[in-house]
């Protein structure tokens, strides 16, 4: 989970070429060692091929030295609740390559999901 931090001190996920304020990255931030907080959730009943159903997905806010950064992602458990503590965890697949139009190899699977701190 790759953040990239600006000159004025923002960070976006995902990482973008210029920042809010128009400039360049000036280095990463690994979010995946971070826990972030449920912002919201909700759970998609209809999701697309290959999409585990039913699929819950959060939006969640880190907070990297102050900074907030807010990602949106699935949530590895059934249960979540909105003021959750969450870590993201890796996952080799997110969806399942074949149940695809695109041929498998021409795209990524793997990802992060988000799981409920205990």
């Amino acid at each position: 989970m790759e953040a990239y931090r600006y000159p004025d001190g923002s960070i976006t996920y995902p990482g973008h070429p210029y920042g809010p304020g128009g400039q360049e990255p000036t280095e990463t931030v690994d979010l995946s060692e971070y826990t972030a907080e449920v912002v919201t959730w909700t759970t998609s009943t209809a999701t697309p091929p290959g999409v585990r159903e039913p699929n819950t997905i959060a939006i969640v806010e880190f907070d990297v030295e102050g900074e907030p950064v807010r990602a949106i992602g699935q949530v590895a458990s059934e249960t979540i609740d909105i003021g959750d503590d969450v870590r993201p965890v890796y996952c080799e697949e997110l969806r399942d390559p074949e149940a695809g139009i695109r041929e498998p190899a021409s795209q990524e699977w793997d990802g992060f999901r988000f799981e409920p701190i205990e």
